[in-house]
C-alpha cells in the first residue's frame, strides 16, 4: 500500500472525526424530548446549545431592533464618533449574552439595527440592549443640605401657587421607568440608619407642597438623614420634581435622585430619594471588571443569593481610596442610569478597588447587570424607535420548506448520477453525502449562523459538489477510451480535471468573498455557506473519492470500472 494512501485514510478519518465532534451537540440535543430539556441542568442545557448549530432570525424567530443614536448633548468630536462607539458596545454585551450570531449594524447617520435570533425573554433583552449603563460614585449630602433645598422648594411653590398634582396629570412628566433591582454596597460599607417614619399632614400641604409629601426619617431630635415617598405618591411628587420652578431651587453643584426601586420599611413600601452631589467621585470607567457571585455566610442580604463584584483598575482603586479616606462616616452613591442602588456610610479607608453590588436578583438579573457594566456605558442615550418579533412557528416553516427543497434537489442529483455514471454514480453520492455532512460541521465549528439564504447556498452546494465529479468521470471515459487501464485512467482523469476544476470553484469563491464583503444579512449568510460549501465539495470530489477508487482498484488493476 503506498504512503499517499495512507495519509489520505488519515486525513479523510480526521476530518470525518472533527465533523462528528462539532456535531454531535446538535445531535443530542435534536433527539432529546422537552421533557427532557426541562429536567437537565440549567447551565448544562446553555452549555450543549452554544456548541449547536446555530440558527438566524428567519428561522429561530427572535428580535429586530431599530435604535436610534441620541446625540443632542454631545459635543462635535464626541457626536463624530457616538455611533461607533455605541456599536462597539452594543457587540460586546450582546455576545457577552450569548445570542447566537446577532445582527448589529448601522444604519444611517444615527442608528443601529439589532437581530436577536431565539430571543424568548424580550423585555429583558431590550434592557440590555437599551440601557445607557453610565456607573458613577457620588457623595450623599448632609441633612442640613437637603433640609435646605427643601425650604426653598416649598418657598418657590407657595410663592408661585403651585400645588401638588393628581397622579393622572404627572403621569407624562414623569421620568421613571419600571422598578430595577436595588443593589446594595462594598463589605466594608454598613448602613446606620435607624428610622422612624413620620406622617405628614393633610393641613401641612398648602404651606409645604413639596416636602409635606416626603417622609422623614433619622433619629430622633436630628433633621431627617433620608427621604421618602410612598408609590402612591411618586407620580405627584416627581411631577413636582421636573416643574423649571423646582429646578431652578437646586443648586448647580447637587441634583435629587430616586433609589433604583421599592423598599420595604416597617411592612410598608417606599421609594427613596436622595440628594447627591452632582459631581462623581469616580465613574464606571475604571472598572476593571464586573463577575457574579453566590453570597455565603449568614448575611441574609447575600446568603444563597446572585451578586455583582466590582472591580477597578488602578486609577479607580486611587480614587476609592482617596474618596473614603476623606469622607469617612458620610455615605457613598452608586448610581447607574441616574438611579441610586445603595448608598453605605463609609466605615473607613477602603484601598482594594473592589466593590459589591447585592440585591435581589436573580441569577439572570445578575448576569445582566455584570454584562453591562463590564462592556460599559453608551456614550450617548439609544432610544428604541422600531420592534419586530418573529416567531418561531414562523421560523420553524421555513425550516421546513427549506429541508424539504433540499432533499428533493438531493434525491433528484442522487437518481441522475447512479442514472448516468452507474457505480461510479454511487461514489459521487456518497461524496455528496458527506458534503453536506462537513458544511454543516464546519458553520457549527465556526459559530456561524445558518439562515434562510444560507439553506439556499447549502442546495445550491448540491449541484455544484457533483459537477466536479461530472467533470472527473468524463476525463476518466475519455482516457478508458483511449485504452489505458483503470488505475492509470482514474489518475489521468483526476489530474486532466483538477485544472478546470480549480478555475471553476476558485472564481465562485471569489463571488462568495464579495458578497460577503459588501453584503448584509441575508446576503453575507448565503455567501457563509456557499464558500464552505465550496471548499468542502473540492475536498470531497477531489481527495476522498480519489480515495475510494484506489481502495477499490488498486488491489484489482485488471478489473472493470463501471462507469
Amino acid at each position: 500500500m503506498r504512503k499517499r494512501f495512507r495519509w489520505r485514510i488519515i486525513l479523510v478519518a480526521a476530518a470525518l472525526l472533527l465533523a462528528a465532534w462539532y456535531l454531535y451537540p446538535t445531535a443530542r440535543l435534536s433527539m432529546m424530548s422537552a421533557e427532557e430539556r426541562q429536567q437537565m441542568d440549567p447551565e448544562a442545557l446553555y452549555n450543549l446549545e452554544k456548541k449547536t448549530i446555530k440558527l438566524g432570525l428567519d428561522l429561530k424567530g427572535g428580535m429586530h431592533v431599530v435604535m436610534e443614536v441620541d446625540r443632542e448633548n454631545l459635543t462635535d468630536e464626541e457626536a463624530e464618533d457616538a455611533l461607533d462607539r455605541a456599536l462597539e458596545i452594543l457587540r460586546n454585551r450582546v455576545d457577552e449574552f450569548g445570542v447566537a450570531e446577532p445582527v448589529i449594524q448601522q444604519e444611517g447617520s444615527d442608528r443601529i439595527i439589532v437581530e436577536l435570533p431565539g430571543i424568548q425573554d424580550e423585555a429583558r433583552a431590550k434592557k440590555l440592549i437599551g440601557r445607557t449603563a453610565l456607573l458613577e460614585f457620588k457623595l450623599v449630602q448632609d441633612p442640613e443640605a437637603f433640609h435646605s433645598v427643601l425650604q426653598k422648594i416649598d418657598a418657590a411653590l407657595v410663592e408661585a401657587g403651585v400645588t401638588a398634582e393628581s397622579p393622572e396629570k404627572s403621569a407624562e412628566a414623569s421620568d421613571e421607568a419600571a422598578p430595577e433591582p436595588a443593589d446594595e454596597a462594598p463589605d466594608l460599607f454598613e448602613d446606620e440608619l435607624t428610622p422612624e417614619v413620620e406622617t405628614p399632614q393633610e393641613d401641612l400641604l398648602a404651606e409645604k407642597p413639596f416636602s409635606a409629601q416626603l417622609l422623614g426619617m433619622g433619629r430622633e431630635g436630628d433633621l431627617p438623614s433620608d427621604y421618602f415617598v410612598r408609590p402612591d405618591d411618586h407620580a405627584k411628587v416627581n411631577a413636582l420634581l421636573n416643574k423649571p420652578i423646582v429646578q431652578a431651587q437646586i443648586p448647580g453643584d447637587v441634583q435629587l435622585i430616586w433609589a433604583s426601586e421599592e423598599e420595604t420599611i416597617q411592612e410598608q413600601m417606599f421609594r427613596r430619594l436622595y440628594l447627591l452631589k452632582k459631581k462623581a467621585e469616580f465613574t464606571g470607567k475604571t472598572l476593571k471588571n464586573a463577575r457574579v457571585e453566590i453570597g455565603q455566610g449568614m448575611d441574609l442580604k447575600t446568603a444563597n443569593k446572585p451578586y455583582v463584584t466590582l472591580e477597578l483598575n488602578k486609577e479607580g482603586a486611587r480614587a476609592m481610596a482617596r474618596t473614603s479616606a476623606a469622607n469617612i462616616g458620610k455615605r457613598l452613591a452608586i448610581v447607574l442610569d441616574n438611579h441610586v442602588f445603595s448608598a453605605p456610610v463609609i466605615e473607613e479607608k477602603i484601598p482594594t478597588g473592589q466593590a459589591r453590588i447585592t440585591g435581589g436578583f436573580d441569577m439572570n438579573e445578575a448576569r445582566d447587570l455584570a454584562i453591562i457594566l463590564r462592556a460599559g456605558a453608551l456614550p450617548a442615550p439609544v432610544e428604541i424607535i422600531e420592534e419586530r418579533t418573529v416567531g418561531p412557528s414562523l421560523g420553524a416553516d421555513s425550516i421546513r420548506m427549506g429541508v424539504r427543497a433540499a432533499l428533493i434537489g438531493l434525491a433528484i442529483v442522487v437518481v441522475f448520477m447512479i442514472f448516468y455514471y452507474k457505480f461510479a454514480g454511487l461514489i459521487a453520492n456518497l461524496a455528496l453525502l458527506l458534503n453536506i455532512f462537513f458544511v454543516m460541521a464546519v458553520l457549527t465549528g465556526l459559530g456561524a449562523t445558518l439562515t434562510l439564504p444560507g439553506i439556499a447556498g447549502i442546495i445550491l452546494t448540491i449541484g455544484m459538489s457533483v459537477d466536479a465529479n461530472v467533470l472527473i468521470f468524463e476525463r476518466i471515459r475519455e482516457e478508458l477510451r483511449a485504452g489505458k487501464t483503470v488505475l492509470a485512467s482514474i489518475d489521468s482523469g483526476y489530474s486532466r480535471a483538477f485544472r478546470t476544476i480549480l478555475d471553476a470553484n476558485v472564481t465562485t469563491l471569489i463571488t462568495a468573498i464579495v458578497l460577503y464583503q459588501f453584503g448584509t444579512g441575508a446576503i453575507k449568510g448565503f455567501a457563509v455557506t456557499l464558500s464552505i460549501g465550496i471548499v468542502a465539495s473540492m475536498f470531497t470530489a477531489i481527495v476522498i473519492t480519489r480515495m475510494i477508487f484506489h481502495f477499490l482498484y488498486e488491489p484489482r488493476p485488471q478489473a472493470k470500472i463501471s462507469i
